[in-house]
């Protein structure tokens, strides 16, 4: 029967006719149970190898399905094996929902087997097949609710669809977006979030924290498709409303999505991730995540790792600690020392220059910080600028001029006296990592007088800066920090406009021309 049916579909016409077939079939099931065994026959339909006949079979299953579970003519409770059930003495009834039950379950594996199915429409069918079964399920329980104090929700359905779409082996970023549009209700981005806690826990123990990318990638696109609610008033949206104590339902309360987020979150970040993970978590670090979790202190431990990684990732790692320390009064000390031992003559070459001394810049704009400590910065930048490409120092030199102004007591290291003993080596220590102890504030900024002789001109020019009194407004940046070598060769190759000087308002027409009237009126007008 089955088999027959199955080599029928093979054209697009038979595609059709089975189709109708289906719709007939799910027809005929709702209208009388004697066709209860046609169920198979959809089933069958639903594992078949052509993409069409499988999605028509998918919304074949969520038609009957979600009609039986309305009419709860699926067993509740905890399901008895079928063979034992079936030949037992149980009523017409019971044997037919009994039956039902198992073929429905049947159903939901092999929804979620075709999650992984290597076409994304029918991964896109089954899926939102599987939410409205969850949606149903909430609404009509397959399971005893014999105690007050229980809420009705199908948990085991939802981690099961995460389970799935947390996948070791293929990347589920495309489904991911899809199932966003569920994460939008209350009560399914909170049982979710549970589930990734959960799932994370089990597989990354399971592999004894190895680090793995497509997993770790999966787990990091459904967390990041997460949009929290900032209010107890936005949780209004709810897949399974509760008939009775709906306030008290954890779903329903914003401290306890709070809770749920910051537990799956860290719960995912104790881990070692891929190296390109971790600046995708950092760059989301301050907006979508601390702003919504308990305790944001909590995620010291995290950027304390993503620090030793290096490169750009120790910097947006120092951008996340500065928030913890502005925003939520986190105490580290070893902010500043971790930021000064970043600046390294490979800081003017990488590509996140620009974002670097953006942040540095932030960093240290404060005017209450240690004098010792804004000095050692000059001076290790000034040492840097020795090598660095005239790119870089277009943005150091100003960086530097701008340090001095907010710490005037840093003048020192350009107006140092001079003295008879004056020492014929620099007391500066290069290598010192700890900036209090580099005696910054022993020395002077003589590098900067050295560019003043640096072979490109605007270069020299900015050097020149240092020989009179800095103005009080800072430099601007933001100009120079995204300027690239090729920008500034283009800015001096290109020919300078001169610019035309103005001789008079109008200029005369006929003062050559003849006529003495003219002559005559122009000089009375001179």
């Amino acid at each position: 029967m089955a088999p027959a049916k199955k080599r029928n579909v093979s054209s697009q016409p038979n595609a059709k006719r089975s189709k109708i077939d289906l719709e007939g079939i799910v027809e005929r099931l709702l209208e009388s149970r004697k066709h209860a065994n046609d169920v198979f026959d959809i089933l069958e339909f639903l594992q078949s190898e052509k993409e069409k006949n499988v999605t028509c079979a998918v919304n074949a299953c969520c038609k009957l399905f979600c009609t039986l579970l309305e009419r709860k003519d699926l067993f509740i409770g905890k399901l008895p094996e079928e063979d034992e059930a079936l030949n037992g003495g149980r009523s017409a009834e019971e044997k037919y929902k009994i039956f039902m039950r198992h073929r429905y379950n049947s159903c939901v594996e092999i929804m979620l087997e075709h999650l992984n199915h290597e076409i994304h429409e029918v991964k896109e069918s089954a899926l939102c097949c599987l939410m409205k079964f969850a949606a149903e399920q909430g609404q009509h329980p397959l399971e005893d609710l014999d105690w007050s104090e229980h809420f009705s929700f199908p948990r085991e359905l939802i981690h099961a669809v995460v389970q799935t779409l947390l996948s070791q082996t293929s990347d589920n970023s495309l489904l991911i977006s899809r199932f966003q549009e569920f994460l939008e209700m209350e009560d399914v981005r909170y049982y979710v979030m549970s589930a990734i806690r959960e799932n994370v826990a089990t597989v990354m123990d399971k592999n004894k924290g190895a680090v793995l990318p497509v997993y770790q990638s999966n787990v990091f696109t459904l967390m990041s498709n997460i949009n929290m609610p900032s209010q107890d008033s936005e949780l209004t949206n709810f897949m399974v409303k509760q008939e009775a104590k709906h306030e008290d339902w954890k779903a329903a309360k914003l401290l306890d999505h709070k809770r749920a987020f910051e537990r799956m979150w860290l719960g995912f970040l104790k881990y070692k991730l891929p190296n390109s993970m971790y600046k995708k978590v950092l760059v989301i670090l301050h907006d979508s995540i601390l702003p919504h979790m308990s305790k944001p202190t909590l995620m010291i431990d995290f950027l304390t790792a993503a620090y030793d990684v290096g490169g750009a990732i120790s910097l947006l790692a120092l951008n996340g600690l500065f928030v913890l320390i502005h925003q939520h009064n986190l105490e580290y000390p070893d902010f500043y020392k971790k930021l000064y031992n970043l600046l390294e003559p490979s800081v003017f070459h990488v590509k996140y220059r620009a974002r670097f001394f953006h942040l540095a810049n932030l960093f240290l704009s404060s005017s209450h910080l240690p004098v010792y400590l804004v000095a050692a910065f000059a001076k290790r930048l000034a040492r840097l600028a020795l090598t660095a490409p005239p790119t870089a120092l277009l943005i150091v030199l100003p960086f530097i001029y701008n340090l001095i102004r907010r710490h005037p007591s840093c003048r020192v290291l350009i107006h140092k006296p001079s003295a008879e003993d004056e020492l014929l080596e620099d007391p500066y220590l290069m290598e010192e990592e700890d900036p209090a102890l580099c005696r910054a504030l022993e020395s002077s900024l003589w590098e900067i007088k050295t560019l003043q002789k640096h072979y490109h001109p605007d270069v020299a020019k900015a050097a020149m800066l240092i020989n009179k009194p800095l103005p009080e407004q800072e430099d601007d940046l933001n100009e120079v920090l995204e300027m690239t070598a090729y920008e500034l060769m283009e800015r001096d190759l290109k020919p300078s406009q001169s610019k035309s000087v103005p001789l008079e308002f109008e200029a005369a027409t006929h003062l050559l021309k003849g006529g003495g009237e003219v002559l005559g009126q122009h000089f009375c007008l001179v």
